[in-house]
């Protein structure tokens, strides 16, 4: 045996001892990783899962998302988020719940693109259906469970769309008074009537007295937060650069995505103060599309893509802290 075989097979040995070593390593690190996943509902991960009956109080309760049999079903949390979800049965593009009344939209694709608002109560029997036609976008019930609001796409898909249209509607669900699109109600911006022939609204959120309403007006290629009064039929602009507003428990606060970046990554969200106008970034550094739904007083839960699916984060609404994995494979959070 020569001095360069011996050298060649030494290296040949070095080598794969390193390959050896390279190897365990990464295998720890992904075991590491592993471990340190956010746990969530196994069940939501496989079926059949139990029926819920109710809604009750401490769940949240979310829709289904990515490519298993069961997408597109509104599913039942136990409080905390851990647990076994139970299985309503209802099949919803969007989904909103408060105080035993739940919301239902749903679409039915064909030639022409047949959609409806359900009215569910406490134990998810229909109380009311309101055909309409677009692609479902928002959904929310005030928290007295009386007023139910839905926003519909009816040309577009996507708040990025060129030319893209909304209609939004209200149901009064005591009273059985139903506004079909909120472009009937007067606009008031500056102290003048504003009329325009573009027009858009989305995203209604409630205020307690069942009354007064936030939402976004987009005219003019520039988005508006406004403050609505249902019983007056009035609208007047607060701020511009505001979308999808969510109302705090308390009526203090609201929590809307902001366009603060271009196509890529164009909404974050920030929180507004109602007392102050003070606005806060939160701690979430993706781009939000969505209309975030409060947890509790000081959290909002939204969606996020990812991949074929989407999952459900938490984070504070104060602008601390930072974003937390609460469900995987779910979208269109509310707490019960």
């Amino acid at each position: 045996m020569n001095v360069s075989a011996l050298s060649t097979r030494a290296r040949v040995l070095i080598l794969a001892v390193a390959v050896l070593l390279f190897g365990s390593a990464a295998v720890v690190y992904v075991l590491r990783a592993r471990s340190e996943t956010v746990a969530l509902p196994a069940a939501v991960n496989s079926a059949p899962a139990p029926q819920a009956t109710a809604l009750e109080h401490g769940d949240l309760l979310m829709v289904r998302a990515g490519p298993s049999r069961d997408s597109g079903e509104v599913f039942a949390v136990p409080e905390g988020g851990q647990g076994q979800p139970r299985a309503t049965g209802l099949q919803c593009k969007r989904f909103y719940a408060a105080a035993g009344t739940g919301l239902c939209l749903r679409d039915n694709p064909g030639l022409v693109t047949n959609s409806e608002a359900i009215v569910v109560d406490d134990h998810f029997r229909e109380l009311r259906k309101i055909p309409l036609s677009g692609a479902p976008s928002r959904a929310r019930v005030s928290p007295s469970g009386r007023m139910a609001a839905w926003t519909f796409f009816v040309a577009g898909d996507s708040y990025l769309s060129v030319g893209f249209s909304t209609r939004t509607g209200i149901l009064d669900t005591r009273t059985g008074t139903l506004v079909k699109s909120l472009e009937d109600f007067t606009l008031e911006k500056d102290g003048r009537t504003l009329r325009a022939a573009d027009v858009n609204y989305w995203g209604v959120t409630f205020a307690s007295d069942d009354n007064r309403f936030y939402a976004t007006v987009a005219t003019g290629g520039r988005t508006y937060l406004v403050e609505g009064d249902f019983a007056r039929r009035r609208l007047q602009v607060l701020r511009e650069n505001a979308e999808c507003p969510s109302l705090s428990p308390d009526g203090t606060r609201v929590v809307y995505k902001k366009r603060t970046g271009g196509q890529a990554d164009p909404w974050h969200l920030y929180m507004l103060d109602l007392r102050t106008g003070r606005e806060t970034p939160l701690s979430e550094p993706v781009s939000v599309d969505d209309q975030v739904a409060w947890r509790d007083d000081d959290t909002v839960m939204y969606s996020k893509l990812r991949d074929d699916t989407s999952d459900v984060w938490a984070v504070p609404a104060d602008g601390s802290g930072r974003p937390t994995l609460l469900l995987r494979d779910a979208y269109s959070p509310a707490a019960m």
